[in-house]
């Protein structure tokens, strides 16, 4: 049972299990999480990102810009990289989650690229037992998703891209809850993103601008039954914005600010089965996009409350050692994620290896945060650098 407990927190509600606080009991500042199927599809894979504060729609591109902003792999320097990451993931509740991503891109020509991604997250195992506790069967529950995109320039300094992804989501094994049999989830989903970068001058410094944005996940809602309940997938909407400089030949360093809000209906408010604040949450994928932006039991300030905020910088030194540092703000009435990153990375040839690290700052009950302590690591592989040689 605790495993499956574990899988629930992972699974279903891992984006919200932060915020404890007793005393958000009111309209618009109570607790009021919005949970999601397949919440494994939000978990930055790479290190980069990671140490970064989770930002990533606007920095430079790299193999890993599937996750963060597919628009960015037209702008790709090198004509063909690969990258593996892997995450520990939630080890203060059970031992064995862990996330792998395998992504990589190859440049058509000056103007387009192609991506591929492939993201897979183990629940480990899990024993079921019936009502008296007798074994009924055992499972590994498990999720992935498949992707792929292509990116094009429509300008010199601006881009666009589209990518396709199929998600799986098996945490059953067909075994039955309540005496209703399961069925594995599965969905079709889509991204739509953009980029733009250029060149400002400010004083007497060159500086790299990039401006990113990138929908998320739009796609059908997925079931674990053959009845009618359906669940959203986790549709997200992510902007932002980046800026980097060279101080000489050997320094370089880049800022980067995220924002992210989910785009998939805010659970109402209900006395006695009756709704009385906020909107009917059973509705279209299309209707719930855009229901999200105004359908908040509390209104315009429970709106801005479910905007996370991510800021990170990265120091580069001649090209081959890197140091980063971000931070992560959720507001405690959506989940109360708040925390410090930091992580480095070294180059070396056609290779370079990256490292993260997490640090608790949320207030969540007894000070513990199950997101503590989280690392990630990263190996990426230029290919294009490889074939120079």
């Amino acid at each position: 049972m605790k495993k499956i407990i574990g899988i629930i927190c992972a699974s279903s509600i891992v984006f919200s299990v932060f915020a404890q606080d007793p005393s958000y009991d009111e309209l618009t500042g109570g607790l009021n999480t919005i949970t999601t199927a397949v919440p494994f599809l939000l978990i930055s894979p790479d290190s980069k990102a990671g140490a970064m504060g989770d930002v990533g729609v606007a920095t430079t591109p790299d193999a890993n810009s599937m996750h963060w902003n597919p628009a960015k792999l037209a702008f790709v320097d090198d004509e063909m990289g690969f990258s593996m990451s892997y995450v520990p993931w939630l080890r203060a509740l059970v031992p064995d989650i862990n996330l792998s991503y395998l992504a990589g891109y190859k440049k058509l020509n000056d103007n387009e690229s192609i991506g591929l991604d492939l993201r897979y997250f183990s629940l480990g195992d899990i024993t079921f037992t019936d009502i008296l506790g007798t074994t009924i069967g055992q499972y590994k529950p498990s999720e992935f998703a498949l992707g792929t995109s292509y990116s094009r320039k429509l300008s010199d300094n601006f881009s666009l891209a589209i990518s396709g992804r199929y998600i799986y989501s098996n945490l059953t094994g067909g075994q039955s809850a309540g005496g209703i049999p399961t069925v594995a989830g599965q969905s079709i989903a889509a991204d739509i993103a953009g980029y733009y970068t250029n060149s400002i001058r400010i004083g007497d410094k060159d500086f790299d601008l990039a401006v990113g944005g990138n929908i998320s996940n739009i796609g059908s809602k997925i079931s674990y039954t053959e009845t009618s309940v359906k669940d959203f997938v986790p549709i997200n909407l992510r902007l932002g914005t980046a800026i980097d400089t060279e101080f000489d030949d050997y320094n370089k360093m880049s800022f980067a600010f995220d924002i992210n809000k989910l785009l998939v209906p805010t659970p109402p408010l209900y006395d006695n089965g009756e709704r009385i604040a906020g909107m009917n949450p059973d509705v279209s994928v299309v209707s719930g996009i855009f229901q999200s932006f105004w359908d908040a039991p509390g209104g315009t300030k429970e709106e801005f409350r479910e905007i996370n905020y991510s800021i990170g910088t990265e120091y580069w030194y001649a090209n081959q050692f890197a140091i980063r540092a971000g931070y992560f703000f959720e507001d405690d009435t959506k989940g109360g994620r708040k925390f410090f990153t930091f992580g480095s990375g070294v180059k070396y040839n056609v290779f370079a290896l990256d490292f993260s690290y997490l640090i608790n700052a949320s207030r969540a009950i007894n000070g513990n945060n199950p997101l503590a302590n989280t690392m990630r690591f990263t190996l990426v592989f230029d290919f294009g650098a490889m074939r120079e040689r």
